[in-house]
Formats: C-alpha cells, sequence, structure tokens
C-alpha cells in the first residue's frame, strides 16, 4: 500500500509539470488561454515574470520577463521534469532541474503569501528531491529498463 503512495505522488508531481508544458504550450485554456499559447508566439514567462513577481529581485525578473532563452529553458524544464517522472527515468537530473526551477519560482515570489518561509514551491522541491534519489515511487515506471541502459551505465547521474 505504501509503495502505491509514493508511486502516485511521482506520478502526480510529474503530471503537475507536463500538464504545465501542454497548456503553455497549446493554450488549453486551463490556465493558458488560446490566444496566449506558446504555438501562436506568446511568451510562456513574460506574465508571471512582468506581473507577478515581486521582492527583492523583482527588478532582476522583470528584466527577464519575454527573453527566448528563459521562455525556451523553461519550457524545457516543464517538458523533461514532467516527462521523466511520469516515465520514471532520469529522475535525479529531473529532481534536481525541477527543484532548481522551484527555486527560481520560489525567488521570484519572496516573500510566500501565506507564511513567512514556506510555500508550495518548497514543498514540491522536497518531494522532488525526495523520490528522484531514493528508490521511492519506481514501481509502474521504466526505472528498470532505463537503468539498464548504456546511457546511464556510463553517467551514473543519469539514473
Amino acid at each position: 500500500m505504501e509503495k502505491n503512495i509514493w508511486v502516485f505522488l511521482r506520478l502526480s508531481i510529474g503530471f503537475i509539470f507536463f500538464w504545465a508544458f501542454l497548456d503553455k504550450t497549446f493554450g488549453l485554456g486551463i490556465s493558458t488561454p488560446p490566444d496566449k499559447a506558446w504555438l501562436v508566439g506568446a511568451s510562456p514567462t513574460y506574465g508571471f515574470l512582468q506581473f507577478g513577481a515581486s521582492g527583492p529581485f523583482q527588478p532582476l525578473w522583470q528584466a527577464l520577463a519575454g527573453n527566448i532563452l528563459v521562455d525556451w529553458l523553461f519550457m524545457l524544464g516543464l517538458f523533461g521534469v514532467g516527462l521523466a517522472f511520469l516515465l520514471g527515468i532520469a529522475m535525479r537530473a529531473a529532481a534536481v532541474a525541477g527543484a532548481l526551477m522551484m527555486f527560481l519560482i520560489y525567488l521570484a515570489v519572496l516573500w510566500p503569501e501565506h507564511n513567512p518561509m514556506i510555500d508550495e514551491h518548497v514543498i514540491y522541491a522536497l518531494v522532488l528531491l525526495g523520490i528522484g534519489f531514493s528508490d521511492l515511487g519506481r514501481e509502474f515506471s521504466l526505472s528498470k529498463w532505463w537503468q539498464n541502459t548504456w546511457l546511464v551505465k556510463k553517467f551514473n547521474w543519469l539514473k
């Protein structure tokens, strides 16, 4: 039973990232309206960085708003972390990338609205790192196959 909870948590956090990628890419109308989709030329980071950033680093985030490199890194991060956790492959690298993304978003909204230190981005980062660097939640995944590939045997950090 407890193994199923970790599998569900892995799949859930993978789906959070992958869904954000899909919604921002295609403008599915849940969080991103169709006219703000990445595929129609809108920036997936502009609105948040320009209008949602706050705190001591706000000028930095606003200066990065709409930057094509920031957009590509953000979208590749959403796609890669989401897919890795959904499939159960390359979870260490995905955990680090996802935790870094969450930390940067946390810095963009300093200070958290409902708690002086902790918000959901910190919790997501901890969950990503916890699952990514343990064997928890690797059932019902491609993890065993992935760990036996020549690529992972050569580059162990891709586990």
